[in-house]
C-alpha cells in the first residue's frame, strides 16, 4: 500500500460542491482510500489571474495503484466532473494533482512528481503541512520544513470548513 497526497482545485460552478463530490468520488474508487483531507482555502488565482479565486485542499490517500494509474484515474474523475483544458492554469470545475507518491520521483512526459512548483505554492504547502508535516519529499525535506521557507505566499484564506 502506498501513500500519496492530491491537491484538488476549483473555481467553477459550486467549487466547494466540486470538491466534496470529487472527494466522494476518489474515495470511492477500487484501489484508493482517502485517510485525511485538510480544511479548506479559498486562493488567489496563479498564472493566469482574470479569473474567480479557487477554492483548495489537499487529501491524503492509500492506494494500491501505481502512479501512473492513480494519474489515468484521476485524469477520468476530472473528465467525469466536466474539466476542459482550453487556458494553462485557467478556470476549471475541478483539477486533481499528484503531490508526491510515497518518496518517489519520477519525471516522465506524463507524469512529474514531486508536483513541479508545489514548493513554491501556498495554495498546497498549507493544506499538505496541515494535514502531513511529516511528508517528505525525495530530497528529505518534509513539507512543514518546505512550508516554513515560502516567502511568497499568494494571499488565501481558511475558510475553516471541513469537507470530509
Amino acid at each position: 500500500m502506498s501513500r500519496a497526497y492530491i491537491g484538488l482545485g476549483s473555481n467553477m460552478g459550486d467549487p466547494v460542491s466540486n470538491l466534496e463530490r470529487a472527494l466522494k468520488m476518489i474515495d470511492d474508487m477500487e484501489g484508493i482510500r482517502i485517510t485525511a483531507v485538510s480544511g479548506l482555502y479559498e486562493t488567489e488565482p496563479v498564472g493566469y489571474e482574470d479569473q474567480a479565486w479557487f477554492h483548495n485542499c489537499v487529501a491524503q490517500v492509500e492506494t494500491v495503484l501505481a502512479p501512473e494509474e492513480l494519474l489515468h484515474t484521476l485524469q477520468e474523475l476530472e473528465n467525469e466532473l466536466g474539466r476542459v483544458r482550453n487556458i494553462r492554469w485557467g478556470p476549471r470545475v475541478i483539477d486533481l494533482d499528484i503531490l508526491l507518491y510515497d518518496r518517489l520521483n519520477i519525471n516522465t512526459e506524463q507524469l512529474v512528481i514531486p508536483h513541479p512548483r508545489m514548493a513554491e505554492r501556498a495554495f498546497v504547502m498549507v493544506p499538505l503541512a496541515e494535514i502531513a508535516p511529516e511528508a517528505e519529499f525525495p530530497d528529505g525535506r518534509t513539507a512543514a520544513q518546505v512550508r516554513e521557507v515560502l516567502d511568497n505566499i499568494k494571499k488565501f484564506v481558511c475558510i475553516n470548513r471541513k469537507l470530509w
